[in-house]
């Protein structure tokens, strides 16, 4: 469904400026807002004060709003890297979902998401591997969209990178680890114990204990 097609409300955020460096967007980061309710996020990533915004935001009732023009650099990612590339705010969209991230996400919501997933990808050229969470870009800093997010489902529509099935190196080593999540485009500089919970929070979501061939697996 074209952005056309959505019902999209334009709700202008004053916090934005230019790509860097001639970047145009080739992820998408999804958030989720941790506030009570989808007019609190408007307003604060409306607010000058607060220098944050995103470029959509989807309300727990379906509802889209766009707060930042696609070509320009919304305030959404902050210190991290994906793929070996800094400066995530001048390669991505940033969309914030309506979550408190201890509830399950809408029916709604997880539609209009699809929806809008659906067309920046097909417009922007964005692969399903480059869709990724503000946890997979920033481990040990940020854990949203969370444990409650439902990425088998996104995974199930080719609009987020599949898990593994199998692996040649199971052997639950945090260097093996580490190498597997570098190809899959977790950033190099942070501890094991971030780069461990950040996987699970994506691939295996509730799993505790130390490292494990599972852990592996799902990055295979």
């Amino acid at each position: 469904m074209p952005v056309a097609d959505m019902n999209i409300i334009q709700h202008p955020s004053p916090n934005f400026g230019e790509r860097r460096d001639g970047a145009r967007p080739e992820l998408i980061v999804l958030h989720y807002t941790a506030m009570p309710t989808a007019q609190a996020a408007l307003a604060r990533l409306s607010d000058p004060a607060f220098e944050v915004s995103a470029h959509y935001l989807i309300g727990r009732c379906g509802q889209i709003w766009q707060m930042v023009d696609e070509e320009k650099r919304a305030w959404h990612a902050g210190a991290g890297a994906w793929g070996g590339l800094g400066d995530v705010n001048s390669r991505s969209i940033g969309i914030e979902l309506s979550n408190s991230g201890a509830e399950p996400f809408s029916e709604l919501l997880m539609a209009s998401l699809e929806a809008l997933l659906a067309d920046l990808m097909a417009r922007w050229g964005i692969p399903a591997q480059n869709i990724i969470g503000h946890s997979d870009m920033a481990p040990g800093r940020k854990i949203d969209p969370g444990a409650r997010f439902d990425w088998p489902r996104l995974e199930q529509q080719g609009m987020a990178r599949l898990r593994g099935e199998a692996g040649q190196d199971l052997t639950p080593d945090p260097a093996r680890l580490r190498a597997l999540a570098t190809v899959c485009g977790y950033p190099e500089d942070v501890s094991d114990d971030a780069l461990l919970e950040a996987v699970r929070l994506r691939y295996r979501r509730g799993a505790l204990g130390p490292l494990c061939a599972e852990d592996l697996r799902v990055l295979g």
